[in-house]
Order: structure tokens, then C-alpha cells, then sequence
């Protein structure tokens, strides 16, 4: 991966070339860099997401930049009745167990488990720095789902997800999607990485690289999101 060195010594890689020069339908478009917060932060402006390509995730780190990309308009959200059903039997709550939650996405246990220690280190300290948030979905005090990525602009980079009870990953996404559409601003955007069957019946779609990078653009002028921490109830 082609970089540069800017004020400060500060290595500057060129994700945004990297992506305007990436074959269509090529989902990894780079390997190496680092995860520093600035190397993750500019990646995600420009299209781009960290992922090792060793076994379960490890070294070395690819950048993805899937063609067509899974993405969600906060406001095409579907709740079914079931779902609102359900959220009445968990409560949520926002930032107060991001480690947790990352520990849960993370669990080896997990088929296609990818989330290494370094990673883990890399949206830690993104958390503390105020970019990564977590959605936790709680019953009493157990944590038994939650969705967990990086908030930029209007932009919400989500990381992973994960249950330990029916619909409880389902709920803790529909308290990240109540927060982003308070202000009704509808270039707001959640990339979800790929599309499954599963995400598709919440209502995510896919849309082409270009098409994806419009939008990328259009949610970076959002102003950020106000973040609340502790409990979420959902309207």
C-alpha cells in the first residue's frame, strides 16, 4: 500500500487511491499499514475497513471495500411486530460495556470468528478516543447481545454483532438505528459491510462501490451524532 509522509513524520496511507483504482466486484483492495486511530479513521472515510487474512483474522491486515456493499438508511429500518415484542424485554444501554461487547463479537466459539487481540486493541483505544460505540442489550444485569463500530460524521461503521438470546442482536441494532435518525437527516448511513439474507429483512440493500462512496460522502458532511451513554429507550 502506497503512503506518504506528512508533518510530524505522521505516515498518511492512500486509501482513497486505492479505491478509486480497485477492480469492480474486488472486495479486498490492499494489505499492510497499520491500525493506529488516524490509519483506521482515514480508511473509513475513504471507503475502506481493516480485516486480517490469516487464520481467524490474524495477520497480515487487509482493507476491504466490498462491491456491492451492504448498507442501511436509518429510516428504512423495519421493525416487525415480533420485534417490538421483544424489546420490551430487554433493556439498553449505550458505552457502558464496549470491552464486553467486543468480547462477545470476538468469542471463538462463534463460526468465521475474526476479531484478534489486535483488533481488539485497535477499537479499544478508538473507544477511548470517543470514535467506537457500543449498543448492549441487557437483561437485568446480563449482557446478552450487542452491536459495537465507529461513528464518523453521519457515517456508523458497524464492526459485529452479537447474541445470547433471541432477537436481543436485533434490538441492541434498533437502538443504534433510533439514535441516528433523531434529527431525520437521511444522508445519515450504517455500512454493514456485506448483505446476508438476515440483514436484508431489516432492510438493508446493496449498492455499487461508486454508489456507496456517494453516500460515504454525503453522511462525512453530517454533523456527528449525539451519543448518549447509559440507558436507550427506544421511541
Amino acid at each position: 500500500m502506497g503512503s506518504s509522509t506528512g508533518r510530524m513524520g505522521a505516515v498518511r496511507y492512500r486509501f482513497a487511491e486505492v479505491v478509486r483504482t480497485a477492480e469492480p466486484g474486488q472486495d479486498l483492495v490492499a494489505v499492510g499499514a497499520d491500525l493506529s486511530p488516524d490509519t483506521v479513521l482515514g480508511a473509513y472515510r475513504a471507503g475502506l475497513f481493516p480485516m486480517g487474512l490469516g487464520e481467524g483474522g490474524a495477520s497480515p491486515i487487509g482493507w476491504w471495500s466490498p462491491d456491492p456493499r451492504g448498507v442501511l438508511r436509518p429510516g428504512d429500518f423495519h421493525v416487525s411486530r415480533s420485534l417490538r415484542a421483544s424489546v420490551r424485554r430487554f433493556d439498553l444501554r449505550v458505552d457502558t460495556a464496549f470491552e464486553q461487547v467486543v468480547a462477545g463479537c470476538a468469542d471463538p466459539a462463534r463460526p468465521g470468528s475474526w476479531i484478534t487481540e489486535e483488533i481488539v486493541r485497535a477499537y479499544r483505544r478508538l473507544h477511548t478516543l470517543g470514535w467506537a460505540h457500543s449498543i448492549e442489550c441487557w437483561r437485568g444485569d446480563r449482557l446478552v447481545g450487542g452491536v459495537y463500530g465507529v461513528a464518523i460524521g453521519g457515517l456508523f461503521a458497524g464492526e459485529s454483532m452479537f447474541h445470547r438470546e433471541r432477537d436481543a442482536s436485533k434490538v441492541a441494532l434498533l437502538g443504534l438505528v433510533e439514535i441516528l435518525r433523531r434529527d431525520e437527516d437521511r444522508r445519515r448511513l450504517i455500512d454493514v459491510q456485506w448483505a446476508t439474507p438476515h440483514l436484508c429483512s431489516l432492510g438493508v440493500t446493496e449498492i455499487t462501490r461508486e454508489d456507496y462512496l456517494r453516500r460515504l460522502d454525503a453522511a462525512l458532511d453530517c454533523p456527528p451524532a449525539r451519543w448518549p451513554h447509559g440507558p436507550l429507550r427506544p421511541a
